[in-house]
């Protein structure tokens, strides 16, 4: 699998980032601050992430994704991990990371990949969100946020 930067005139893979955040208003607004990163195998974009940075020393990976046959195999670690490096080799010392609160699998995911949680925003997908959000027989309500110290 590479990583690499989307190029300018390239169309980001937006099914993969509605597969994560489906709110394409929401998704085209940090886009547009952001820098996205796109994986592909075999010349096939399979997964992506965006960094945006949110303080002069910190950044956040958001919607990070990969296509669904990909999944359980260790390449969304791969994305992981590459986003920390990259925010470590342009200088950031914290990356954040939100998702939400009926997001069971992604709180143990960001933790074993060293991310400690941070706090709550509470209402975030009730107040952002016009449609409500239910995963894992949870309903979506409040952003946890997650932060890991980078290495100078």
């Amino acid at each position: 699998m590479d990583i690499r930067k989307l190029a300018l005139h390239e169309e980001p893979p937006m099914e993969l980032l509605l597969s994560a955040d489906p709110s394409q208003r929401i998704v085209e607004a940090y886009l547009s601050r952001g820098e996205c990163y796109v994986a592909e195998l075999d010349n096939q974009v399979i997964g992506v992430y965006i960094l945006v940075e949110i303080k002069p020393d910190t950044i956040e990976l958001i919607n990070i994704a990969i296509g669904e046959i990909y999944a359980g195999k260790g390449l969304g670690k791969q994305l992981v991990m590459n986003a920390i490096k990259r925010a470590t080799t342009k200088g950031y010392k914290v990356i954040e990371v939100g998702t939400g609160n009926s997001s069971i699998g992604q709180l143990a995911f960001y933790q074993k990949c060293g991310f400690r949680i941070e706090g709550v925003k509470k209402d975030f997908f009730l107040q952002n969100y016009s449609e409500a959000i239910f995963e894992n027989g949870i309903q979506c309500r409040d952003m946890i946020r997650l932060s890991q110290q980078l290495q100078e």
